[in-house]
Order: C-alpha cells, then sequence, then structure tokens
C-alpha cells in the first residue's frame, strides 16, 4: 500500500472512531462510555482506538475539537476563513452580523454536547486540563471585541472589555440552548434575534 493510500486509509478510521465517541457521549455520557463501545459502534477493534488515540480522554477532546471546528483540520477558530472575514469587515455592524453568522454554525453543533463536556468534567478532574486556556471562548470572543469597537459605527464609549463580555453572554452556547431547545426556536429565528441584540448594544443606532 502506498503512504498516500495509508495516510487517506488512518484518517478515515480517525475519522470513524471520532465519529461513534460523539454519538456515544451524546447518548450515554462521557463516564458511561467504554472504548470497547466506541470500537463496537466503529467496528474496529479496541486495540485500533488504543492506538490512535491512547486513552479516552484524548479521543474525547478530539470529538471536542472537531464539533468545534466542523472538520479536523489543525486550525483554531481565530485562523478560520468566517472569523478572518469578519475581522477585515469595514464598519463594526458588518463585522458584527458575519461574527454572529460564523458563531451560529459552531453553535449548532457545539451546543448539544456542552452538558456533555460539564458532566464529564464533573467525572474526570483532568478533562478541564486538556484545553490550557481556561477560557478559549472568552479569547475568541474579545479578539473579535477588540476589533469591532474600533471600526466606523461602533457605539461610542463601549469599551472592549465590555464588548466581549457581551460577546460572550449573548454568543453563549447555554443561551443558545435556552432558545433553540427549551423555547423551540429555530436557528435562524435566533441568529436574528442576536444579531439585533448586538446590534442595539455595539453598534449606533443607524447599525453602520
Amino acid at each position: 500500500m502506498s503512504n498516500a493510500k495509508q495516510t487517506e486509509r488512518s484518517r478515515r478510521t480517525r475519522a470513524k472512531i471520532t465519529a461513534a465517541a460523539g454519538e456515544l457521549f451524546a447518548e450515554k455520557g462521557y463516564g458511561a462510555t467504554s472504548l470497547q463501545d466506541v470500537a463496537s459502534r466503529a467496528e474496529v477493534a479496541v486495540q485500533t482506538v488504543y492506538f490512535v488515540f491512547g486513552n479516552k480522554r484524548a479521543l474525547f477532546k478530539e470529538v471536542v475539537d472537531t464539533t468545534i471546528a466542523g472538520d479536523a483540520e489543525p486550525v483554531e477558530t481565530m485562523g478560520r476563513d468566517w472569523f478572518r472575514a469578519a475581522l477585515a469587515a469595514p464598519t463594526a455592524g458588518d463585522h458584527l452580523r458575519r461574527h454572529v453568522r460564523g458563531t451560529r454554525r459552531i453553535l449548532d453543533r457545539v451546543a448539544p454536547i456542552v452538558p456533555v463536556i460539564a458532566a464529564a468534567a464533573a467525572t474526570d478532574p483532568e478533562i478541564a486540563a486538556l484545553w490550557p486556556d481556561r477560557d478559549p471562548r472568552y479569547t475568541v470572543q474579545h479578539t473579535a471585541a477588540k476589533s469591532l469597537v474600533s471600526k466606523p459605527g461602533a457605539r461610542p464609549g463601549v469599551s472592549a472589555r465590555h464588548a466581549a463580555d457581551v460577546l460572550y453572554g449573548v454568543l453563549s452556547p447555554e443561551l443558545y440552548l435556552v432558545f433553540t431547545r427549551e423555547r423551540g426556536w429555530a436557528a435562524g429565528k435566533w441568529e436574528r434575534w442576536a444579531e439585533e441584540t448586538l446590534l442595539s448594544q455595539l453598534c449606533e443606532i443607524d447599525g453602520s
């Protein structure tokens, strides 16, 4: 087998295991899911799971990271095209609209696993150590906020810190779940509400 074919086969196996683990973590929770369960769902030998990931914590991290990213590419949120395009937007209003749209796509994927992550951290204290940045979501929102408040159309007197706090709260997965799961809102309705709310808080009245 050529190196290219072997690499592609390894990539497919990794993706299959990650997908199976994601399903099981959502269905059963982190603590109740064994690597044998994952292997059976993925239709591979349990030794293969150990060989690819080493342990359940590493597999869980892969599930969370790929869910946030939407793929297995090693590119963090702030390096993604949608985020960079929002930073490059000429006005605060345009930046905000692009940011909400991109964040919604992430929340569509991430919000359902947020309770799983919280439960996993409660079960295994070492889970939190998998992400050295204690709050990567705030880091993303603060980076967006610093750019947004410097642009034409930003609401006068709003600091980057305050804007980051507002973005962090309104665009939180917990609040997204309140509207889309508990109150039955469509994702598009939530996006329009989030956009209107943030424009009123962070931009001038004309929303430029």
